[in-house]
């Protein structure tokens, strides 16, 4: 095979890019920590898995974690063997062990930088029945210097952010960490039929209000095609109308990310919203809300 020909069969940097981004995450030979190359995290993103057992309150359409055949069971994990995993997986990526791991061979060696840690996993992480362990277990290992330094971003659904354990936890964080909080629609009906959430979005609303007055926070919108259709053209409104609320009510806003399915789910009528009807919903945010909004 010629040098032209060789080239000319090499996936483009476009194509590895996106089957990246595509990749579930991978498991780094632990229970709790797994590495995802994200592209709201623009890169690497350590993952700490406070839901191993899958146990979760909302039942969303678009995830990608299969729950068919198990019974989630809410329990507590081991904070210390989550210290050992985490300790582990960030020195050998900063010594880039990464790029030899099968899953990431062919990843661009820009993605495999870290650009953060998350508080996330196969569940809601602050339903975790020690959740503030956690944090302040790996908020020690930040502080002690055996590893480089880290952003910490919480990933939630918001229904647990009115949890003391979460309250406590939360205020454990620098002011450059994060808390990324889902708030896929704008009414209860579009929530029962995306989140099937056994929260009510006024809850969530509240939650979000109360924790933004006191930090940014940024919100997580999936638009997720159904049966090959866009849902949310009827919700934008009333979406936007929530989001206009909590400013009004002195909710700190840093970003709203706006992105649709791109992972296998188990649910065959959940699809990927092309980037075209992504674009048209966050440049109506924007201009009906005055935020900061980018589609991923």
């Amino acid at each position: 095979m010629s040098a032209k020909q060789a080239v000319a069969t090499e996936p483009s940097i476009a194509v590895r890019e996106r089957e990246a981004f595509e990749h579930p995450f991978t498991p780094l030979g632990g229970r709790y920590v797994y590495a995802v190359v994200s592209p709201r995290a623009r890169g690497l993103s350590l993952g700490i898995n406070l839901n191993p057992s899958k146990y979760c309150n909302f039942d969303c359409v678009y995830c990608e974690v299969d729950r068919r055949g198990t019974v989630p069971v809410n329990s507590a994990v081991d904070v210390d063997q989550i210290a050992v995993e985490l300790e582990q997986a960030l020195k050998r990526i900063h010594g880039g062990w990464l790029s030899t791991h099968r899953e990431f061979r062919n990843v661009s060696p820009d993605l495999l930088q870290l650009k953060h840690v998350t508080l996330s996993g196969e569940g809601e992480p602050t339903l975790c029945p020690n959740f503030h362990e956690v944090v302040e277990t790996v908020i020690h290992l930040r502080a002690s210097a055996r590893v480089p330094f880290f952003k910490l971003v919480l990933v939630t659904n918001a229904s647990g952010l009115d949890r003391a354990e979460v309250a406590y936890g939360m205020s454990l964080l620098a002011r450059r960490d994060e808390i990324w909080a889902k708030l896929d629609g704008g009414t209860q009906v579009y929530m029962d039929r995306i989140n099937k959430a056994e929260t009510p979005l006024a809850r969530i609303l509240e939650n979000i209000r109360a924790l933004a007055q006191q930090r940014p926070v940024v919100i997580q919108t999936m638009v997720p095609a159904i049966d090959g259709k866009n849902p949310f053209e009827r919700e934008l409104s009333e979406y936007i109308a929530r989001l206009n609320e909590l400013k009004a009510a002195g909710a700190q806003i840093a970003l709203v990310q706006i992105y649709s399915a791109t992972r296998p789910s188990p649910h065959s009528e959940c699809g990927h919203l092309p980037l075209m009807a992504l674009s048209e919903i966050a440049k109506q945010v924007r201009a009906s809300t005055g935020l900061r909004t980018e589609v991923f």
